[in-house]
């Protein structure tokens, strides 16, 4: 196995992207769920969510930790209540292997998560807009104000985007 090292770095922000196991697309159709699991991770740990986009099968998202030793339990603790509290109907399909079943784990996330330390404005707002533009992206809809579990929204109604930010469609003309 590989020796994996994660970045802690105080004052930064952190941007991940966390994956269901094998890409079951179970997410939004529990939104609710997934919501009240990061309601229980707040109660517990001090950070905020800069920028979010929930798709059927990942989650990307910008966090500021208050201590950024805690990044990682935040993310087990979304994780282990989304996990402990889902329907079996969205997992019991799903295989994996004996070593996962046997160690008592459900199969609903990928093992780990992908993290990246934002280093500067610029790659904040690289992360920031791939994440609102990202169901554009895989498909779900043509217009990023269509989909409705982002934090696009709360960013329109105070003027960091336009309603039509991300929208091609409008601005292309060939005549």
């Amino acid at each position: 196995m590989s020796n994996y090292t994660r970045v802690f770095q105080d004052g930064h922000d952190y941007f991940f992207t966390i994956v269901t196991h094998k890409r079951n697309p179970i997410l939004v159709k529990n939104a609710n769920l997934l919501k009240e699991s990061f309601k229980k991770s707040k109660q517990t740990f001090d950070y905020e969510i800069k920028a979010i986009v929930i798709l059927p099968d990942h989650i990307h998202m910008i966090i500021t930790p208050k201590n950024v030793n805690e990044y990682p339990k935040i993310i087990k603790t979304i994780k282990q209540h989304f996990s402990k509290h889902i329907d079996p109907k969205y997992y019991t399909h799903m295989t994996q292997s004996q070593s996962r079943t046997q160690k008592g784990y459900k199969p609903i996330w990928q093992k780990r998560y992908y993290e990246h330390t934002i280093r500067d404005e610029r790659d904040f707002k690289i992360r920031f807009d791939y994440i609102h533009f990202n169901p554009v992206k895989h498909g779900f809809v043509s217009k990023v104000s269509d989909w409705k579990y982002s934090s696009f929204h709360k960013y329109t109604k105070s003027g960091i985007y336009d309603k039509d930010w991300g929208n091609f469609d409008k601005n292309i003309d060939f005549e």
